[in-house]
Formats: C-alpha cells, sequence, structure tokens
C-alpha cells in the first residue's frame, strides 16, 4: 500500500514538473513579452503579492521591460506600462483588445452578466453606453435645464456639511463628505427624487462596501477551480451590499411603472431620467434595430451608474486635499487664485474652470499621481503583435495606469506633487482627456473610455475648488504630527487606506 501511494505521488510530481517545463518552452515559442518566471502552480503571484498590484507590476516591469508577461495561478496576463505600449493596447490595437472578463465577486446576484463594464462590445453594450451618455453623462445633458441645478446643489450640499463639522468643531472626514453629496446628486439625477435620511445612511454604507469589495484582489480569480469555494468571502460580501442596492432601485423602479401604467403607458409629464429612458427602452422592443432591455439590465446598469460616479469623484477629491494639505505653499497659490478670479463668489461652477489654470493642473497632477482606476483591464479577442512580441487570443491585458503616469522619461520628479508642470502644455494638451501622447491618460482611452468623463471633470473642479475657496484647511495636531498616511486601498477604485480627516474654517 505504501509503495502504492508513494508511485502516485511521484507520478504527480513528474506529471506537474514537465507540465511546467512544456509551459515554460510553450512561452518561448510564442515569443510571448518577457517577465518574471512563474514557479509551478502559482506563478508569479508571490512577485506580486507583496504589494498592491499596481505597485508591483510597475516594479517587476523595471526589471522585465514595459511590456511584460505574467502568470497568476492560471492567468496569463500581459501588462503594458509605459505611455508607448499603452498606446499600443489603448489605441492601435484597441479594436481586438476590449473584450472584458468580470471578476469572480461581480458573479454575485447575476451582476457581471448585464454589466456595462464587463460586457463585450456589441449591441447591448453600445445600446447602454448610448443611453447613459444622452440622458445622463454627455456635456449637452450636465448642462441642461435639468441636470445644471442639481451639479450646483450637490456643492451646495458639501459646503453645508463642512460648514456644520467646521461649527461644530469636529474634523472633516473629506471623502465621506464628499461621497455622501454625490450619492443625493446621482439619486436625484437618475430618478429626480431625493433619499429620506435613513435610506441614505443604508445606501451609503451598502454602496461604500460594495465598491470596496469590487476589484480587490481575489484568489477566484486567479484559480476558477476554485471560485465556487468563494475562498475569501468577497463575492458573498459584494451580494449583500449590492443587494441593498438592487432593493432600493426596484422600489424606484416599481414606482415608476405603476406611475406609467396609471397615466395609460409611457412616460410621465416633464423632463425624462435616466430611469424614463430605461423603461422606454424596455418598452420598445427590438423593432428598427433597438435593443431590448429587461427588468435585470435596467437593475444593474442603474447600479453601475451609481456606484462608479459616486465613488470616482469622492475618491479624486480626498487625494488632491491629501496632496495639498502635504504642501500648503500649493494650496497658498491655489487659494489666491480663487480669491482673484471669484471674489465674492459663493461657489466654483463650471463656466470658471477656464478662468483657473492652477486649479486645472493641481486636480490633473492628483489623477497622474493618484489615478481613479490604476489597473485597465482588458481580454485579448484575437492574437496581436505588440513591438515584435506576441499577445495572444484569450490572454489578459492590463494596462498598468500607474505606472504610465509615473513614466521618468515622460515626467521629471514623477513621484513629486508639482501641478506646475501642466501649466507648461501647449494648448492642445491643456485639456482633460489626456496628452497626445497618453502620457496621461487618467480616464483611460479607447473604446472603453470612461463614461463618466463629463460628469467628473465638473464635479471635481467645482467640489475641491469650493471647498478651498470657503475654507482654511488644517490636519490635526496628530496627524500632522505623524504625517498623512497616504496608504492605498484598491477597490472598484483606488482610495486612501485611512480616510483623509482635515480641519475646516470658515473664510469670512
Amino acid at each position: 500500500m505504501a509503495f502504492f501511494v508513494v508511485c502516485i505521488i511521484s507520478s504527480l510530481l513528474i506529471i506537474s514538473i514537465s507540465s511546467y517545463v512544456f509551459q515554460l518552452l510553450a512561452d518561448r515559442r510564442r515569443h510571448l513579452p518577457p517577465g518574471p518566471t512563474p514557479l509551478p502552480f502559482i506563478g508569479n503571484l508571490l512577485d506580486v503579492a507583496s504589494e498592491l498590484p499596481h505597485r508591483s507590476l510597475a516594479r517587476l516591469a523595471r526589471r522585465h521591460g514595459p511590456l511584460m508577461t505574467v502568470r497568476l495561478g492560471t492567468l496569463v496576463a500581459v501588462v503594458a506600462s509605459s505611455p508607448s505600449t499603452a498606446r499600443e493596447v489603448l489605441q492601435t490595437h484597441n479594436g481586438s483588445l476590449t473584450g472584458r472578463s468580470p471578476p469572480d465577486a461581480w458573479l454575485a446576484l447575476g451582476h457581471a452578466a448585464n454589466s456595462v463594464f464587463v460586457l463585450p462590445p456589441g449591441r447591448m453594450w453600445r445600446a447602454l453606453r448610448r443611453i447613459g451618455t444622452e440622458h445622463l453623462l454627455s456635456a449637452r445633458q450636465l448642462d441642461s435645464t435639468r441636470l445644471r441645478p442639481l451639479l450646483r446643489n450637490a456643492v451646495l450640499d458639501l459646503v453645508r456639511r463642512v460648514s456644520g463639522m467646521a461649527a461644530a468643531g469636529r474634523p472633516v472626514e473629506v471623502g465621506r463628505a464628499a461621497f455622501a453629496a454625490m450619492m443625493d446628486l446621482q439619486w436625484r439625477a437618475m430618478f429626480s427624487a431625493g433619499l429620506d435620511d435613513a435610506a441614505a445612511r443604508a445606501l451609503h454604507d451598502a454602496a461604500r462596501e460594495a465598491v470596496a469589495l469590487s476589484l480587490k484582489p481575489n484568489v477566484s480569480d486567479f484559480f476558477p477551480a476554485l471560485a465556487a469555494a468563494d475562498l475569501q468571502g468577497l463575492r458573498r460580501r459584494f451580494a449583500r451590499r449590492v443587494a441593498m442596492v438592487y432593493q432600493m432601485i426596484d422600489e424606484k423602479i416599481e414606482r415608476r411603472m405603476r406611475g406609467r401604467r396609471e397615466a395609460g403607458g409611457g412616460s410621465l409629464p416633464g423632463e425624462k431620467d435616466l430611469l424614463d429612458a430605461m423603461l422606454d427602452m424596455s418598452e420598445q422592443g427590438k423593432d428598427d434595430g433597438v435593443v431590448s432591455v429587461n427588468r435585470d439590465v435596467i437593475r444593474t446598469f442603474l447600479t453601475d451608474m451609481f456606484l462608479a460616479t459616486v465613488d470616482t469623484i469622492s475618491s479624486t477629491i480626498e487625494w488632491a486635499m491629501a496632496e495639498l494639505l502635504q504642501h500648503p505653499d500649493t494650496m497658498s497659490k491655489l487659494q489666491e487664485e480663487l480669491r482673484r478670479v471669484l471674489g465674492s463668489q459663493a461657489l466654483v461652477e463650471h463656466p470658471d474652470v477656464d478662468r483657473l489654470p492652477y486649479l486645472r493642473a493641481a486636480i490633473r497632477e492628483t489623477l497622474r499621481l493618484h489615478p481613479v482606476v490604476p489597473l485597465v483591464p482588458n481580454e485579448a479577442e484575437e492574437t496581436v503583435q505588440i513591438q515584435g512580441r506576441t499577445v495572444p487570443k484569450g490572454c489578459t491585458v492590463l494596462v498598468n495606469l500607474w505606472a504610465v503616469h509615473r513614466d521618468a522619461a515622460a515626467w521629471p520628479e514623477p513621484d513629486s506633487f508639482k501641478p506646475e508642470r501642466f501649466l507648461l502644455l501647449r494648448p492642445e494638451e491643456a485639456g482633460f482627456l489626456g496628452t497626445t501622447e497618453f502620457e496621461l491618460i487618467p480616464f483611460s482611452a479607447g473604446r472603453r473610455f470612461c463614461l463618466g468623463f463629463p460628469l467628473a471633470t465638473r464635479m471635481v473642479h467645482a467640489m475641491l475648488g469650493s471647498l478651498l475657496h470657503r475654507f482654511e484647511w488644517t490636519l490635526p495636531r496628530e496627524v500632522k504630527e505623524n504625517g498623512v498616511d497616504m496608504a492605498e486601498s484598491l477597490g472598484l477604485t483606488m482610495i486612501m487606506a485611512t480616510p483623509l480627516q482635515a480641519i475646516a474654517k470658515s473664510v469670512s
């Protein structure tokens, strides 16, 4: 019996070693990009697990090159870490590299099946992006008589929240305050109605945890054979939180559908919001080439729009404030610009932004150092050649925006916060879409370009500018003594691991 067990173990060991050797030889024959030598079974997980993935992959790229292959368990990933390789992925070969494999956590409640973030770029994906743009996120919609007052009220809401904490002598948790104001704005924009206090608190907590869990590194993604066990519990936890968001959205859908039925069908009087547009799309069916959406698609799309936009904007404001509090001279210059341009005007509004170049520069520098989504994951739908190397069909293609934005060849002193660098750009590079050479692409590029770009640029400038114009900011004594904790935490977006707290004092 013992001899039989030894034979079995030896056979398995020989098979494993042989498979490992054949894998290395096959990779060499396929002419994949270079990379660290993978270990059997786990690949390069130990190389990546030592720190946050965007940082560890940037460290490996400095040794193996800006186009690099890594194996993460059973996952083969090609990583682009320079402006030139990012251009190849997001522009030159973008038509072949836009697939998405959903993270395991998103399989909860069937979320991934209908998510615009992971749907393949087919008719449904295009229809959802179009409806989100046309009825909520386009510049035309955001400047409309329906939405423009909501954007201004969200800035006022944030200022009121901070004023209350300043008057009470309490530190302001900057990201939380911005998240709450954006959450109310997005809810009103989608449903033309606000939230009562109890519902707002429940939604706030559920949404914050859902975004925190969304893209956390998960063993189920690296070893799909183990996914059913959900060893880290991320799928179960994501399901609980998203279920709460679903429930509140379902209540809005039911109420609106009941109102439409009572009114004899079709949209209710008044301007359409995003929910109306989705219900119209659902009722039109497939006639004349219109894509039909069902209840599950509507619920998932509204959830995606809600979670992504509120977290993106609040985290950017928090990172910007953290950098400015550590660079008081920069903050003073920015506040002087705001005083000179705005005078007694209470808030920053979108038309003011063109007259505030230093504010624009500070926000661009924040997004360079702290991209909202540091790793952009795509999947190769066809085999392509990039810089003489093969990117095989089916592999994951990661664009490491964090590394691209800190490329020393493009950015002198790449790890330093220096907004002045953006005051020297040529006029054609002064916009916010990113530089023409792909050194700065905070909203990604190509077919998967961020839907929320117009909303983000309006609200980040208006909210951050208004906070700096209306208040003087200092760090609490213990934070000043120990320094701001700039550690990162990766979820749906990259947020501060330790929420920033600051002392606000109203400017008289």
